[in-house]
């Protein structure tokens, strides 16, 4: 059997479902839909130079890669690729075939250092080493059964804080996009991103077609959104937080823990039954919201780095 590596046709509606389908199978821990799949294809920023890749066996897709450069960094020649195979379908040559394929591209477009995230698992972890990736840091799945815990009381809003959501900020998202900027920026991250460009932050973020902006939460004062809690959907019963973050000026006033038991109580409320999140294993403030709330640890994954030259 021929194991062949090709763009995914984003208009071909099997092959983005087969796409979904397998990152489902290998992630089930985060929302694939073949609208999310198709979304960062065609709307993620030129200068990314990204591409999607899948592996197929006879004409099943049996892995995906998704790679391009961090155009948004300050530091130049910095490349990304994820590379996911079925849980059902290893040692077939795929994984090492979607490898070749994305450094060579990544390589052709400047990249001279590559990142990779790789799950946490024997098998995951031999395969990045033979393939010369190092191990850097490392970051959790969670997940929460929203159907059945009991989710504690939201504590009160500090003086000042008006909690909304963001779909009642939808007639102007600019002070939306300033707050993901500079939360973004204290992300625990090996990558330093200058979060700049409005407009590709609207077609990439605010336009997402997993962005429930009913179920994200914001806490405003005099106006401003100044921390939030970000719901991403699948359109059934999950529910994911995309992101939850506080200006660094109202820091140390609760307004993470608000946000994110708001949120989740409006996606209780509104026949979700699973809620899914991440965090980074230094994100210490975060993991102990999460721990508060009831999250449990469901998968971890290892970031790995490749210099290439």
């Amino acid at each position: 059997m021929t194991v062949l590596v090709r763009d995914l046709r984003p208009d071909d509606p099997a092959d983005v479902a087969a796409f979904a389908h397998v990152r489902h199978l290998a992630l089930p821990y985060i929302l694939w839909t073949p609208e999310a799949v198709v979304h960062r294809l065609v709307h993620t920023h030129p200068d990314a130079r990204s591409r999607s890749l899948v592996a197929e066996e006879d004409g099943e897709t049996i892995g995906t890669a998704q790679l391009g450069l961090v155009h948004d960094s300050p530091e130049p020649g910095q490349g990304y690729l994820n590379v996911y195979v079925r849980p059902d379908r290893g040692r077939r040559g795929a994984g090492g075939l979607l490898v070749r394929t994305s450094e060579e591209y990544l390589v052709t477009e400047g990249a001279t250092k590559l990142f990779a995230w790789v799950l946490d698992e024997p098998a995951d972890l031999a395969f990045a080493l033979r393939h010369g990736y190092a191990r850097r840091r490392s970051a959790h799945f969670l997940r929460l059964d929203l159907a059945n815990v009991t989710l504690p009381d939201p504590p009160p809003p500090p003086p000042g804080v008006e909690l909304r959501t963001a779909a009642g900020l939808a007639d102007d998202p600019r002070p939306m996009f300033e707050l993901d900027a500079e939360t973004l920026a204290d992300e625990p991250s090996d990558v330093d991103v200058e979060f700049t460009d409005y407009e590709a932050w609207l077609a990439e973020t605010w336009r997402h077609p997993l962005l429930n902006r009913e179920l994200t939460s914001v806490a405003v004062v005099d106006g401003r959104p100044v921390a939030f809690s970000v719901a991403h959907t699948d359109g059934g019963t999950r529910y994911s937080t995309a992101m939850t973050g506080t200006v660094r000026a109202h820091r140390g006033r609760g307004l993470a823990k608000l946000t994110k038991t708001d949120s989740l109580r409006r996606a209780r409320a509104a026949g979700c039954t699973e809620a899914l999140t991440g965090n980074d294993t230094d994100n210490g403030p975060m993991l102990a919201v999460n721990k508060w709330l009831g999250y449990e640890t469901c998968g971890t994954e290892v970031r790995h780095v490749r210099e290439l030259g």
